[in-house]
């Protein structure tokens, strides 16, 4: 059976996905995989702001600011619309350019509505390019429906990241 060039680490909410993608990213480019895409961090400095995060260009190793201050009180998205699209950019290049291996952070509520990096997820395949993500368990049906039911689902391991890659390797 073929390795699919499409992977999801399926997670729960306790699981720590970044730091988990965060270390497959680092392992994969010790054995000299060429890496593009995203991942997201929490930025754990930002004492006036809890939930700072950023996204970190695998390919350039650009940090991007990704919150967006809304000032006291407010309960709309944080998430700042300029620096999904500095990501979208960052995976579009990557494409371009000829990575081995697109790592985007995770399909989650901004993918699930259409928007996010949803796109560039989609692009990525197209263009023939593996792609490995995250995908939280209450998201699991609307990844499914989006992928056609193709790909492979991971427990959330360095190993099994390590395996799929691996495996695709292999088929090469």
């Amino acid at each position: 059976m073929p390795a699919h060039a499409i992977a999801a680490v399926v997670y729960k909410p306790t699981d720590n996905i970044e730091a988990l993608l965060a270390a497959a990213a680092r392992a994969l480019a010790a054995r000299g995989v060429k890496l593009g895409g995203v991942l997201q961090h929490d930025i754990a400095t930002v004492i006036d702001d809890p939930c700072a995060m950023e996204l970190e260009n695998l390919e350039t190793g650009e940090s991007i600011p990704l919150s967006q201050d809304l000032g006291r009180g407010s309960v709309s998205c944080r998430v700042d619309p300029d620096a999904l699209a500095r990501g979208s950019m960052a995976v579009r290049g990557a494409i371009a350019r000829g990575v081995e291996l697109v790592i985007i952070n995770k399909f989650g509520a901004q993918e699930v509505s259409g928007a996010g990096l949803r796109d560039e997820m989609g692009e990525t395949v197209m263009a023939g390019v593996p792609l490995l993500t995250a995908v939280g368990e209450r998201f699991l049906d609307e990844w499914k429906d989006f992928t056609g039911g193709e790909g492979a689902l991971l427990p959330p391991t360095l190993g099994a990241i390590l395996d799929w890659w691996s495996a695709r390797q292999a088929q090469a």
